[in-house]
C-alpha cells in the first residue's frame, strides 16, 4: 500500500471468519489509519493490541478525536471543491489528500460506502466533547451543496444505496462465521503477500471449494425481501437472505444472501418465503443497476 492511498481490507480470525471489514489508509511512511465499523471498534482495537506485542508499533484508538463525514454522489466533487483549495478533479478513487479549512486539518479520500462517486472527510483532532469545529465544517458542506440540491441522509438511505451496489454490511451479510471466499470477497485475500491470521484456513477452503456463497436476488413478482427470509428451489431450502429492501431506483425488491454453491448461477429462478408465501425471484449479479448509467464507475476517476 503506497503512501496517500487506501484500500478495502478484511480482518480475519484463525478460522478465516471475518472479524471486520475496514478501510486502511496509509497517511505517511510510518502512519496508518484503520477505519472499522463503529460497532466493532473496541473489538478490533483490542485484537490489534493483542497481536501487536511482538512488533515495534504504536496503536492508538482515536475514534473520539476524528469525526468523519461522507459526501456522496455525482455532484460531490463540485460541492466539496467550493470549500477546499486542493484540485479534487485530480484525486482518483482510492487516493488520499490533506488540506485545511479554518485551520482544521482534514484528510480527504475519494471513497465511500454507497457505490457512488464521493468523498469521505476526516477531521483531525476534533474531540467529540468539543464538536464546534466539526459542526462548522458540516455547515460549510451543506451550504456549498445547496445550489446542487444537497440532502442530508441517514442510515436507511445509505443501506439502500450500498445494497443496490452489492456492498456487504457487517453483522448482516458478513460476520465471524463467514469467510471472505464465501462472501465473494476473495479478491481482498492475497495469499502471496506473507502470513496473516486465518491464512491456512482460507488456503484449505480455497483448495476444497466453498459450500455456500453470497448472491444477489431480484424479485420477479411483487414482494419485498427481508433478512432471514428463506430461499427455495421447489420444496428444497437452498439458502437464506441476509439483506433486503425495496429499490427506489429499480422499483422492485432486491436482496442479498447465501445459497448452496450449486444454486448460485446468475438467472437461476428461485422462490422467497415472504411471511409464508412463496414469491418468485431470480439470482443476479451486482451491482443491481446498470453501472454505465449509475454508480461511481460511470465517472472516470479510477485509480490503480
Amino acid at each position: 500500500l503506497r503512501v496517500r492511498r487506501l484500500h478495502y481490507t478484511l480482518i480475519c480470525n484463525p478460522s478465516g471468519g471475518i472479524k471486520d471489514d475496514a478501510m486502511l489508509l496509509r497517511l505517511e511512511e510510518q502512519k496508518y489509519l484503520l477505519i472499522c465499523n463503529a460497532s466493532n471498534r473496541e473489538k478490533i482495537y483490542n485484537w490489534l493490541k493483542k497481536h501487536s506485542e511482538k512488533f515495534k508499533v504504536k496503536i492508538e484508538n482515536v475514534s473520539d478525536q476524528v469525526p468523519m463525514f461522507a459526501l456522496q454522489g455525482p455532484l460531490a466533487e463540485k460541492t466539496l471543491q467550493k470549500i477546499v483549495e486542493v484540485n479534487l478533479s485530480k484525486l482518483k478513487h482510492w487516493r488520499i489528500t490533506k488540506t485545511k479549512i479554518s485551520d482544521i486539518d482534514m484528510v480527504i479520500t475519494r471513497s465511500g460506502y454507497t457505490g457512488e462517486d464521493g468523498f469521505e472527510i476526516t477531521l483531525w483532532k476534533v474531540p467529540l466533547n468539543k464538536p464546534e469545529k466539526a459542526i462548522e465544517i458540516y455547515s460549510k458542506i451543506i451550504e456549498a451543496g445547496k445550489e446542487f440540491g444537497i440532502k442530508e441522509c441517514g442510515l436507511g438511505a445509505r443501506d439502500t444505496l450500498r445494497l443496490e451496489a452489492g456492498l456487504p454490511l457487517y453483522g448482516n451479510d458478513i460476520d465471524e462465521s463467514i469467510t471472505p471466499l464465501e462472501a465473494k470477497l476473495g479478491w481482498v485475500v492475497k495469499f502471496e503477500k506473507g502470513e496473516f491470521i486465518g491464512k491456512q484456513a482460507l488456503l484449505k477452503q480455497s483448495q476444497k471449494g466453498v459450500e455456500k456463497i453470497r448472491i444477489g436476488i431480484k424479485m420477479m413478482e411483487k414482494g419485498i425481501p427481508r433478512p432471514h427470509y428463506d430461499l427455495y428451489m421447489g420444496e428444497k431450502k437452498i439458502g437464506t437472505l441476509t439483506s433486503g429492501t425495496y429499490s427506489p431506483l429499480l422499483k422492485i425488491g432486491i436482496g442479498m444472501g447465501y445459497v448452496k454453491t450449486e444454486y448460485s448461477q446468475p438467472e437461476t429462478e428461485i422462490e422467497v418465503d415472504i411471511r409464508g408465501k412463496r414469491v418468485k425471484a431470480k439470482i443476479v449479479e451486482w451491482p443491481f443497476y446498470d453501472p454505465t448509467k449509475y454508480g461511481r464507475r460511470r465517472i472516470k476517476n479510477e485509480g490503480k
